[in-house]
C-alpha cells in the first residue's frame, strides 16, 4: 500500500510517500480501504510534533478518512467487508488503508461521496461540541461565527441554524461573505450585520 510517511518533524515538504506492507485487521479491528481523506490543521501541527499527542516516528499523518471496509478482525461485531464508513483515525489515514477500532466507524449514508464524508467529522464535531457542549446554543440566541468562510466555520454557521441560533457570520473578503450567506448566515461587514 502507498503511505504518507514522517520521518522527521517539519513541514509538509519533508514528508515522503512510500510502498508500506499492506494491513491485516488485528482482533478488535477493522482494516479501511481508503478513498480519501480530510487534511486539517491539526494534521499540519502533528508532523511538526506541536499538537497534544505526537506519534513515534515514522509514523502516517491523516486524521480522518473515508472508505470501504476491506477486511473485519476477530471480536467485531456490528460492521462487515463493503460497508461505505468515515473514521476518526488520529493519525494514519494518509495511506491507501488504515486499521481502526469500531468504536472510530460511522455509516456513509448513500447520498453523501467519499470526498465529503472524509471532511466532516472533524469540521462539524469540533462545531457541534463548541455550540452544543461548550457555548449551550439555545434557540433565538444569536451567534458570531468569526472566520465563518473555512471549514470549522461554515459547519458552525449551518449547525447554528438548525440549533435555532441568529447566526452573524464575520469573514476577511466579500467573496467569503457570500459564501457565508449561502450557508443561511446574516453578514457581518466593517462591524455591522445586515
Amino acid at each position: 500500500m502507498k503511505a504518507v510517511v514522517c520521518k522527521a518533524y517539519g513541514p509538509p515538504e519533508s514528508l515522503v510517500i512510500e510502498e508500506l506492507a499492506g494491513l491485516e485487521a488485528g482482533e478488535g479491528q477493522v482494516v479501511i480501504s481508503v478513498e480519501a481523506a480530510g487534511v486539517n490543521f491539526p494534521d499540519l501541527l502533528i508532523i511538526q510534533n506541536q499538537y497534544q499527542f505526537k506519534p513515534p516516528l515514522p509514523f502516517t499523518p491523516g486524521g480522518e478518512v473515508a472508505g470501504v471496509i476491506k477486511q473485519v478482525g476477530a471480536g467485531v461485531c456490528g460492521w462487515r467487508a463493503g460497508d461505505r464508513v468515515l473514521a476518526s483515525t488520529g493519525y494514519g489515514g494518509f495511506a491507501s488503508e488504515v486499521a481502526v477500532a469500531p468504536r472510530s466507524l460511522v455509516k456513509i449514508p448513500p447520498s453523501m461521496d467519499s470526498v465529503t464524508a472524509s471532511a466532516f467529522l472533524m469540521t462539524y464535531g469540533t462545531s457541534h461540541y463548541a455550540l452544543k457542549d461548550r457555548a449551550a446554543i439555545r434557540p433565538g440566541e444569536t451567534l458570531l461565527v468569526l472566520g465563518a468562510a473555512g471549514g470549522v466555520g461554515l459547519a458552525a454557521v449551518e449547525l447554528g441554524k438548525v440549533m435555532g441560533a441568529r447566526v452573524i457570520a464575520a469573514a476577511s473578503s466579500d467573496d467569503k461573505l457570500a459564501i457565508c450567506r449561502e450557508h443561511g448566515a446574516r453578514i457581518s461587514k466593517s462591524g455591522s450585520s445586515s
